[in-house]
């Protein structure tokens, strides 16, 4: 073999090494979407039926992301075409559970950037597929598109030969994806060309289709290989093949090793030279520079490995003590003399609540940005453990229905947290306020639930970190110039590890009427927890009426007890706040009521999950379960049982702290 020819194998083989090493898992290849800077049947109008379906659509799909089975679920949000949103994802059947949530969760939170306004939509990701359509988009092949996108890098020797050799690769994975007896539609296969080129290749349909379809759509896909290629892929909507010269997915993905491939032999390219002729022999060649190329691959190999060992070992290590190490945010810190001067030095004229932990001030930074500025009182109880916990926690999560930090301040005792600011207060000033609850019409209280249910649904399943908030009430919502909802106050929030479904504490944190009785009674928490929560604040929000002091005026035990009452009394709008007469609407009302009423039951098994209330508010298609007598009936008699309890049982050493008149008491555990 001549040394031409054989840098001809080795240049392409080290560099798509380092290919692999620069890989994004979480490139974006191509999006297709209709023009949608035009009327057409293709796209919608902004607050359409169809938009509110899609946007269950996606929450969903974002949801079920961490335990699909075999990276792909669907999905048919709404009823009355042509305004069903249909939807499906895909992740590629090598990649780990969660890079394939993280793949899912960016694309439906980028989806509708990339395409606005679209009704169709499919969005390939290196690791993941994503598309919605408002027809049926389910078990047919999809081929009318089709993405091509070859490698730079050309076959400079005996290209003929080359594309015959692939082409029985490609079919025969091909064929083994499509009779996958897994159920992923999914084969990868490994092929030498020659002594130091490899071919490998991967194929994969979209689950729900038949064998036949998935073989017809692979071998669409096959037939469009550019094949003079070192490289390519092609991206159908129903099924994706490709093929490069080094291992781009993951070997050990635990599916069923492939059969023995029946191959051409490599090619030739000279006669072998003899030694002593002034010639060099291929043999000696290969001999040397075949353990040369191994060691350098396993070298490489295993730098890849271990990097991203230790780099996985030290983002799980940051996750479990998210409150350890302050210094993975130094950059949102903000010195003391620029926050006293924004506050007028905490003037009382700045000031515009009090929070859990301290007063909050309008601040005005030197760019002109409008802030929050939390003061944390000395006393309030929280320490440096839990202002870094607030901290680092808000500052991972970025969501539309979740307040914004923007920094914080550490300096000797001061413990400050700069916030966006949000004009119009929080929700319980409107709510709770007879001269102000005619602002809030039906439409805009019907809203508010939905982002709300929006925010908790990220808290729990869709940012990176499962999060309980322990603390969600009308105060803690508050509303920006829009009347938009904002979930906010992080104090004592806490996180779950990856296979963590319930805490228990022995200091019961949080509001009096808003938590539920597993947590009140036992420091038992969960997502059911906040589910709870939710459901006495969606009630609180139809009523205008405070859970925790409702029997002070109303000659009953508490809100729930009042709504239980007139559910099993067919009269359920009676609890409607009067100021909504005209403006609702009787059957989005009544649901929520039904809604509210299955979040608050007794038993948190019972309780629907945050991604099953986003489905129900938006789709009358799914139906409602009946609710049972809520938990908490009676709460004054129970608050007292509760007390009685702990003072004649030491050996619990649990102590309950309440919150009255909306200042939450705040002790976090450390994790």
């Amino acid at each position: 073999m001549p040394i031409e020819a054989l840098f001809v194998y080795t240049i392409p083989l080290l560099s798509s090494l380092i290919v692999v090493i620069k890989a994004d898992p979480t490139t974006l290849l191509s999006v297709d979407c209709p023009n949608t800077t035009l009327a057409t049947t293709s796209t919608y109008a902004p607050n359409s039926t169809y938009q509110r379906n899609l946007n269950t659509l996606l929450s969903v799909l974002s949801s079920h992301s961490s335990n699909a089975s075999n990276g792909f679920y669907n999905f048919t949000a709404g009823s009355s075409p042509p305004d069903v949103a249909y939807g499906l994802f895909l992740c590629r059947g090598d990649v780990a559970a969660d890079a394939c949530r993280d793949c899912v969760v960016n694309a439906t939170g980028h989806v509708v950037e990339q395409c606005p306004r679209s009704k169709r939509v499919t969005i390939w990701y290196d690791k993941c597929l994503l598309r919605y359509s408002n027809a049926s988009i389910f078990a047919a092949a999809d081929t009318r598109l089709s993405v091509v996108l070859p490698s730079t890098m050309n076959v400079t020797n005996n290209g003929t030969r080359f594309s015959e050799f692939l082409r029985e690769v490609m079919n025969n994975i091909a064929n083994r994806a499509s009779s996958d007896g897994s159920g992923k539609k999914f084969a990868t296969a490994e092929a030498y060309y020659t002594p130091l080129q490899q071919v490998c290749g991967l194929a994969q349909c979209t689950p729900d289709l038949s064998d036949s379809d998935c073989n017809n759509c692979l071998r669409g896909g096959i037939s469009k290989l550019p094949y003079a290629k070192l490289g390519a892929q092609v991206l159908f909507p129903s099924c994706y093949i490709r093929y490069e010269m080094y291992l781009f997915y993951n070997a050990s993905f635990g599916g069923a090793p492939p059969p023995p491939l029946s191959v051409l032999p490599p090619p030739s390219t000279t006669t072998p030279s003899s030694p002593g002729k002034g010639g060099t022999s291929s043999h000696v060649i290969i001999a040397i520079v075949v353990p040369i190329g191994v060691v350098l691959m396993l070298f490489i190999a295993s730098f890849c490995f271990l990097s991203r060992r230790a780099k996985r070992k030290y983002n799980s290590q940051r996750e479990r003590n998210v409150g350890d190490d302050i210094s993975t945010v130094q950059s949102l810190q903000y010195d003391l003399g620029p926050i006293k001067a924004a506050t007028n030095n905490f003037s009382d004229d700045n000031k515009i609540g009090e929070g859990g932990f301290g007063p909050v001030y309008k601040g005005l930074l030197p760019d002109g940005q409008e802030v929050a500025v939390k003061r944390l009182s000395r006393t309030s109880g929280q320490g440096a453990l839990e202002f870094k916990n607030e901290v680092l926690l808000v500052a991972k999560l970025q969501h539309r229905n979740l307040v914004r930090l923007l920094g914080f301040c550490l300096d000797g005792e001061e413990k400050i947290l700069i916030y966006e600011f949000v004009p119009n207060k929080s929700l319980d000033y409107f709510l709770f306020d007879p001269h102000e609850q005619a602002k809030l019409d039906w439409s805009r209280r019907y809203n508010i639930i939905r982002e709300v249910a929006r925010g908790m649904l990220y808290l729990h399943e869709d940012s990176r970190l499962t999060i309980i908030h322990r603390d969600l009430k009308a105060s803690n919502v508050l509303l920006d110039g829009d009347m938009n909802a904002k979930i906010s106050d992080f104090g004592m929030a806490r996180i779950f590890g990856v296979d963590q479904t319930q805490g228990n504490t022995s200091r019961v944190v949080g509001t009096f009427g808003y938590m539920s009785p597993e947590y009140a009674m036992h420091g038992q928490f969960s997502a059911k927890s906040d589910v709870f929560s939710f459901g006495v604040l969606v009630l609180e929000i139809i009523s205008g009426k405070k859970n925790n002091n409702f029997y002070q005026s109303d000659g009953v035990p508490d809100l729930l007890s009042f709504s239980w009452s007139l559910w099993r009394e067919g009269t359920p709008l009676d609890l409607m706040d009067p100021t909504l007469k005209g403006s609702h609407s009787r059957n989005e009302v009544t649901r929520c009521i039904h809604i509210a009423l299955l979040c608050v039951q007794n038993d948190p098994d019972v309780r629907p999950s945050m991604a099953t209330v986003v489905m129900m508010l938006n789709s009358y298609s799914s139906t409602l379960s009946l609710p049972q007598q809520p938990g908490f009936l009676g709460w004054p008699k129970t608050r007292s049982n509760i007390f009685k309890g702990l003072e004649s049982d030491q050996s619990t050493s649990q102590s309950v702290q309440w919150s009255m008149n909306e200042i939450s008491i705040s002790q976090l555990d450390p994790r």
